[in-house]
């Protein structure tokens, strides 16, 4: 087996760096890169946006992560570096304030899918040259950005929000959505959108098992939205209420919008919905293993046990690693519906 050797290029030379940690929890938010440098390393006071690459194994033709310096920090020992992906300078635009674009009549978005929108709007905030959408893709299914037109000074995150949550595919037992995360093409970070995966046909990027590469597993349990309401077209409205999920999780609301449903029928039926795609996710888990770490949001892996109600196929939400110059460890976020694989774990310790 090779030797994974990480490492980290500041503007494309590699940096003498002693210890560092990777993070992306998901959900449009940005991905983070800290790390220190002996504090004899020269220069580092004119580091910050400067651009950074971490490569878990030199060798790699992609980084997992491409960033900008943001944060430097200096001790009598080292400097410490913090640094942020692309989602994190397009939220700031690389300064101090958040990204944003004026749209009005003339100046606008308008008649546009969300990622020809996106497109838009990132070379209105001249954001285009740092961050890149030659293979962003499509929601599915389309919709346009003049349903309803977007206006006044909005900030860039938030229209990829508002797009996004526009974009609801229905065609299945549960809603499933549409996310946009970074991607790199060895070059430049390239945003993509894709349509959340599906547990039962999407293909499988890794497989973990419980004696081979699964050294250690934690379990969060979420809240359950017991009531939901949902928000149709030209102010219809439908709520959802579990009766007995309110015993079991007490109440907890949900109000969500989706203006493709033009009555309260639909309203209350995509609801229903809601509430089974959320039950599916009640259970997040914490992976702490030696592989993955070319794994992304929402890639599904597969986990195999010797009880067969434990193993199944699980969706990727976050990855985290902590390396230095001859270590590294890898931590993956999952979900699924429930029994819970935390609880064969605690069998097999008993």
């Amino acid at each position: 087996m090779s030797v994974l050797i990480p490492e980290i290029r500041i503007e494309g030379r590699v940096a003498n760096f002693i210890k560092g940690g990777y993070s992306q929890a998901g959900g449009l938010t940005a991905a983070t890169l800290q790390f220190s440098l002996p504090a004899s390393f020269s220069g580092y006071q004119k580091l910050w946006n400067k651009e950074v690459t971490f490569f878990l194994n030199a060798h790699d033709s992609k980084p997992v992560f491409r960033g900008y310096i943001k944060r430097i920090k200096e001790n009598l020992e080292e400097v410490e570096i913090f640094a942020q992906d692309a989602l994190g300078y397009m939220l700031k635009g690389g300064n101090k304030g958040q990204a944003s674009i004026a749209l009005t009549d003339d100046k606008n978005l308008d008649g546009l899918t969300a990622a020809n929108a996106i497109r838009k709007a990132l070379v209105m905030a001249k954001l285009d040259t740092k961050i890149k959408t030659d293979y962003i893709g499509d929601t599915s299914p389309l919709v346009s950005s003049s349903d309803p037109p977007l206006r006044g000074t909005k900030k860039i995150i938030d229209i990829i929000k508002e797009l996004l949550k526009r974009a609801i595919d229905n065609t299945g037992s549960v809603p499933r959505t549409n996310i946009l995360k970074v991607g790199d093409d060895g070059t430049n970070p390239q945003l993509i959108i894709e349509l959340e995966s599906n547990l039962d046909s999407s293909p499988i990027a890794h497989t973990f098992t419980e004696y081979n590469n699964i050294t250690n597993l934690k379990i969060v349990n979420k809240k359950v939205p017991t009531i939901v309401i949902v928000n149709g077209k030209d102010g219809v409205k439908g709520t959802f209420t579990h009766d007995t999920a309110i015993d079991a999780y007490d109440r907890n609301y949900l109000e969500v919008s989706n203006d493709r449903l033009k009555s309260p029928a639909e309203c209350k039926d995509f609801a229903q919905k809601v509430f089974r795609s959320n039950l599916t996710t009640q259970y997040e888990y914490g992976i702490e293993t030696f592989e993955g770490s070319q794994l992304s949001e929402n890639d599904v892996i597969r986990v195999e046990t010797e009880d067969p109600k434990f193993s199944g196929n699980y969706r990727v939400r976050g990855k985290k690693i902590a390396f230095s110059k001859d270590s590294f460890a890898i931590g993956i976020n999952i979900n699924r519906k429930p029994p819970t694989l935390a609880e064969f774990i605690a069998q097999q310790d008993n």
